[in-house]
């Protein structure tokens, strides 16, 4: 029964990241939204998925840190990925940093840094490829890090990675403030 649950589980991840693949692009709702709030939602969500793997969880969060516009369940999206490749990232113990640091040129940055395994170079062009996977058969569909790319370009952001092997692994996505975003529809109108 152990195993058929796991597999029904793993199955409607498939399907789940399939539908996110294939809605990305699709009109979707924004508003004003703190990024603190909805990584804390979002560390809550898998804290049963995070907990038995003796990982420290370090979240720096800027307090002066600006609104962005953007869709929160989208957003949740990118970071569920973010935080369950660094869990794995991560063999026998760690931590995983989640920083916000805002930036002169009007934007907010996420960091997700994590103590684990890193990217092998000739790996880190690849990352964002639809169904490309270094996880082992059975244990990643290859579309989540090809979503969160997706997601991230429907905010006007942008997301990139530095690793060392062996080290660990810093993704950071930087999304427009709402200030700046404000700035830019008032110009095209």
């Amino acid at each position: 029964l152990l195993k058929v649950r796991r597999q029904a589980e793993r199955a409607t991840n498939i399907v789940n990241n399939l539908l996110n693949f294939s809605r990305t692009g699709s009109a979707t709702e924004f508003s004003e939204i703190d990024i603190s709030r909805v990584l804390d939602d979002t560390l809550q969500l898998l804290e049963p998925q995070l907990r038995g793997n003796q990982i420290e969880i370090v979240r720096d969060y800027d307090a002066q840190a600006p609104r962005i516009v953007g869709n929160s369940g989208q957003l949740q999206q990118v970071f569920t990925n973010l935080l369950l490749n660094a869990r794995d990232a991560i063999p026998v113990g760690g931590s995983i940093k989640i920083a916000t640091i805002p930036s002169e040129d009007h934007s907010l940055v996420v960091e997700v840094s994590d103590t684990g395994l890193g990217i092998a170079p000739e790996n880190v062009a690849k990352i964002y490829d639809p169904f490309y996977t270094t996880k082992g058969v059975g244990r990643g569909t290859g579309l989540g890090l090809a979503v969160s790319y997706g997601i991230v370009q429907e905010h006007s952001g942008h997301i990139s990675v530095e690793s060392i092997p062996g080290r660990g692994t810093t993704f950071r996505i930087t999304l427009p403030t709402a200030h700046a975003r404000a700035r830019l529809q008032s110009v095209g109108d």
